[in-house]
């Protein structure tokens, strides 16, 4: 029964503030931010640094059209990936051209979205 009371009890306080707070929200509508520094709510997207990975493998395949290498590589533990083959972005082309199938490169990636791309090879 105490329960019961102090649920009603709650419910009826916050029935009686809540037209006070849906009040105060609505007078900050159109209000400009722009000169409050600090005050901005508004949330920037800032572009988070990736993470670079580095791997070392064998070129199976160049497709400088695609803009791709495909390396069969050693498990990279920053990955947690174990050996496996698989397809890169490159992220310049010019990356691709001093490679041919059958290199054994190092290489160093980073992950875009879901795309794994080249951004080293050595």
């Amino acid at each position: 029964m105490k329960h019961l009371l102090a649920i009603s009890g709650a419910a009826a306080v916050l029935a009686a503030v809540s037209p006070f707070a849906v009040a105060q929200s609505d007078s900050m509508k159109g209000m400009d931010m722009k000169d409050h520094k600090g005050m901005d709510m508004q949330m920037e997207k800032k572009p988070a640094s990736a993470k670079v990975h580095k791997g070392t493998g064998k070129v199976t395949k160049v497709d400088p059209a695609g803009g791709s290498v495909t390396i069969a590589h050693e498990p990279v533990s920053t990955m947690n990936w174990p050996a496996m083959t698989m397809t890169f972005k490159a992220k310049d082309k010019a990356l691709l051209e001093k490679i041919k199938q059958g290199d054994k490169v190092d290489f160093e990636f980073i992950q875009q979205g879901k795309d794994y791309v080249v951004t080293a090879v050595k």
